[in-house]
């Protein structure tokens, strides 16, 4: 709508028009409504008669430029919460199961990566693969468990050191050296059934309680290392158990293992699902958590259980037979470690984590059935 006219405190008056919105000015020395006015949002009257207002096209768009420049750098930092921070991973275990994986959800993700070609107990190979990677987060998937198992560690002592507490010690100092938070894929074997925690109870291991197996030599260093890494603020210590894949081919998954075997025992014990938790463990890195972590899925189940599942899905014509623990000792040379892990630490970071049974069935079982569903 048309208004009155309104005076200018110099120079003739201003006829105000009407142009949908805002105002058409008929000023000479007033092309436009001046920028800063715009940008306080003050009033179109209190506007016109405001002489500090009345500005040069020069001075337009000086206003105009900076304007953009602060809506600019706005737009940037809002930018900046919403996008994810750029990583880069370096990965020791190239080779083995644990690593191969790693690089395969890296892919996955679009995360960058590269694996060390450093050995863990050489320190200036090590302190070479981080300044040429120049990675944001280091994960350790590498070590000793003994081919074809841990019964290997009991006849090499010595390399058994070398890679699991050497090795360990010299790369999460040079990652704290660097500034680097180290993921170090560490085994929960390092307990066993007692008293405070007998079998059946539901009560499991806690992060912070002492391990008390070392039937075997693997697990005797891992135990030893373990409590020395305490002291690097650094490192996330991850308790893997029994890990267990959706890739029933490789003969380092236990369930590949165990259908394989003449005679089993029947204990129940807690497990990692390497297809959920292996993912989990990137977000990890993400938060930069440290500490130790029971790294398993909550729960038990035992060897006769997962022998049922593999039944009902793969194999129908499967059978196997049980022996005891004792019986079980005449025929390997290390005692093997059997124990329920508390993993409600892991589980209140992430809630969406399945029990055992149902990882199970979902991430290994449901994904190789080959028997029609019920």
């Amino acid at each position: 709508m048309n208004g009155p006219d309104i005076p200018l405190p110099i120079g003739p008056p201003i006829r105000r028009l009407a142009s949908g919105h805002g105002v058409v000015q008929e000023h000479p020395r007033v092309p436009r409504r001046c920028v800063c006015c715009v940008l306080r949002c003050i009033p179109e009257n209190e506007i016109l008669t405001r002489p500090a207002c009345i500005e040069t096209e020069a001075e337009t768009k000086t206003a105009t430029a900076t304007a953009m420049q602060a809506v600019n750098g706005i737009a940037a930092k809002l930018m900046s919460l919403t996008t994810e921070p750029s990583y880069k991973f370096l990965i020791y275990g190239r080779t083995g199961w644990l690593g191969g994986l790693l690089g395969k959800l890296c892919e996955k993700q679009g995360i960058a990566y590269e694996y060390g070609s450093g050995r863990l107990e050489n320190r200036s190979s090590l302190e070479a693969d981080v300044a040429a990677v120049k990675p944001t987060h280091v994960f350790n998937a590498a070590g000793v468990t003994g081919r074809p198992n841990v019964d290997w560690c009991e006849s090499h002592k010595v390399e058994t050191i070398r890679a699991n507490v050497v090795g360990t010690l010299t790369l999460a100092d040079v990652c704290k050296q660097n500034g680097l938070v180290l993921m170090n894929y560490a085994t929960g074997c390092i307990f066993e059934y007692d008293e405070k925690h007998p079998l059946g109870s539901g009560v499991g291991f806690k992060e912070e309680d002492t391990p008390n197996f070392a039937g075997s030599y693997y697990s005797k260093t891992k135990a030893m290392v373990e409590d020395l890494l305490k002291e690097f603020d650094n490192v996330c210590t991850l308790r893997v158990r029994m890990p267990i894949s959706s890739d029933l081919q490789n003969p380092r998954n236990f369930i590949s293992k165990i259908v394989r075997y003449q005679k089993i025992v029947n204990i129940p014990n807690s497990m990692t699902i390497l297809d959920e938790l292996l993912p989990i463990s990137i977000e990890m890195a993400k938060r930069n958590l440290t500490g130790i972590w029971n790294f398993t899925n909550p729960g038990v189940v035992s060897h006769n259980e997962i022998m049922e599942m593999y039944k009902e899905y793969i194999d129908p014509e499967l059978s196997w037979v049980n022996f005891t623990i004792e019986e079980q000792a005449k025929v390997i040379v290390a005692a093997r470690s059997n124990n329920e892990m508390d993993a409600s630490k892991l589980a209140k970071e992430f809630p969406e984590m399945l029990g055992i049974k149902e990882s199970l069935k979902k991430f290994v079982f449901e994904p190789n059935r080959k028997t029609p569903a019920k």
